[in-house]
Parts: C-alpha cells; structure tokens; sequence
C-alpha cells in the first residue's frame, strides 16, 4: 500500500475521507437515557474540522456519560488532540468525584498548556469546546470556550447551558490583556482582527489575548429532563435554541434527531461544518 492510500485510510479512521459521520448508543445503567451524534462537513475545501465524543463509560461502579464537540479553526489537528485527550486529563484530576467543576477547569487549562507546548508538532490555529459529562445518569456538568453551545430541554422548555464567547461581550479583558477587538476585514467582531471568539484552545500567536477559562455549570437530571442538545456554531448561527428543541422533541430515535438538526441547518444554508450530540432521557 502506498504511501497516500495510508493517509486516505487514516483519514477515513478518524472522519475525514467522507462528509458525513453518525452513531449512536445507551446507557447501561439507565436503558431510557440514549445518545446519537451526526456531522456533517461544511462547504470549505479544507478537511473537516469538527470532531466528537459520545459515549458511556464504567469507571469502576460508576458510569459516565462523556459527550463533547470540538471545533477547529485553521486546524483539524488540534480539536483530534482535544478529542483523543481532554477527558482523560479530566478524569485524572484526583478531585473529579468529589470536585468535578474544579477538576474540569484545571484539566482545561493543563490541556491547553500541553497544546501550547506541542505547537511545534500540532501547528498554529485552535479549536472551541463544549464538553458535558453526565455522572451516573444524574448530575449533568457541562463547561465550554468559545461557541460551541450546550442546551437542556425540560418540560420542552429549552435553556442554554454553556456560554457563547463572542469577543464583543469580552471586549474589555482582551483589552487588559493588550488585545483589540475589530470589524475589519469582514463583518463579525474578532480578537485583533482574526478570531471570533474570546476563548479557544490553542491559538499561540494570540493566546496572550485570549482565555482558555471555561464557563461550567451544573445541572441535576430529574423526570422533567427532556433532552440535551450539544451543538457547533454550524448549527446554532441558523437555529434559536427553543426551535432546535422543539425539532427533536418528538423524535424517539436520538441519532435521528441529531440528523435531523443537521439536515434543518443545511436548509437553512448553514455553509460550516455542522456537528451535533442529541442525549434523549425518555
């Protein structure tokens, strides 16, 4: 085998030899909980640059639910590194069980470091994150940089979770930290004219400017609890957070709603790689 049909094999291993990539799975510990993802590749010509984890995991007599999208910027290196590290990092921190919102922020920023210190190998550009890790099918703790976005349904009422980083709203600590947040060229606000979002992994040419801090919040599961929607900025720059709840709502199958959301955001001419994690509780 040549040396190109490796890499056109190693590329179809990890989700970038095809447009579009699905699964699905369950809890063992909750049979009604499930899971699905779907992505799909933008319009770009470069390979996809959104990759994620959806999955349940035995962590000796516990069960963890470990669900993730990652988006890469100038990069697809960076949110695979994301991808195959951060919840292990997460997971070491020895006060996970008793501390998970202070054991996910360090293991951000440790993250982040090692990205910094393997720039060499892993390259310029960063990635934006949205993570949520559901403990034993009842604590759900979810934390984000950038805008990648995390919604809960209760009730069918849908409520964001994660925080949208724009550089517009964090225009005052990129200014402390010596930054500037500009217009031009194009027509979002971006941290020294290049990135629209404040917070991101990664990006070591402006990492002085930016944070990698993320936002976290937790949330208790309980019979009102519909659905979680993890979602790329592919999907919610075309869809309000109440609409795309309302969208997989009645759809049993979980990883037909996730494709549902992502065939909606292409009608509605979303031209970013979309990717999306839908977690049904009934």
């Amino acid at each position: 085998m040549s040396g190109r049909e490796i890499l056109h094999k190693m590329k179809e291993k990890v989700g970038l030899g095809s447009s579009t990539d699905s699964g699905k799975g369950k809890s063992k510990m909750s049979k009604r909980i499930t899971h699905g993802y779907n992505l799909v590749k933008g319009k770009s010509n470069h390979p996809m640059e959104d990759y994620v984890v959806a999955e349940f995991k035995q962590v000796d007599d516990k069960e963890l639910g470990l669900f993730a999208i990652f988006d890469g910027h100038l990069s697809h290196i960076i949110p695979d590194y994301l991808r195959s590290n951060l919840f292990e990092n997460i997971l070491k921190e020895p006060d996970f069980w008793t501390e998970p919102e202070k054991a996910i922020r360090r293991a951000y920023q440790i993250t982040d470091t090692n990205i910094l210190d393997k720039a060499v190998d892993l390259g310029r550009g960063g990635s934006t994150a949205v993570t949520a890790i559901l403990i034993n099918c009842q604590k759900l703790v979810v934390a984000n940089v950038g805008d990648s976005r995390a919604v809960v349904s209760r009730k069918g009422s849908a409520r964001q979770l994660s925080v949208d980083h724009e550089p517009s709203t964090e225009r005052e600590n990129i200014e402390n930290r010596g930054g500037f947040v500009s217009n031009f060229p194009g027509d979002v606000p971006r941290v020294d004219g290049q990135l629209a979002v404040a917070r991101a992994f990664g990006d070591k040419s402006l990492k002085g400017h930016l944070s990698s801090e993320p936002d976290v919040a937790v949330e208790m599961v309980d019979d009102d609890t519909d659905c979680i929607i993890l979602g790329s900025d592919g999907l919610w720059k075309v869809m309000p957070n109440q609409e795309a709840a309302d969208i997989v709502m009645n759809i049993k199958d979980a990883r037909s709603a996730a494709k549902r959301l992502t065939e909606e955001a292409l009608n509605r001419k979303s031209a970013d790689d979309i990717s999306c994690i839908v977690v049904k509780f009934h």
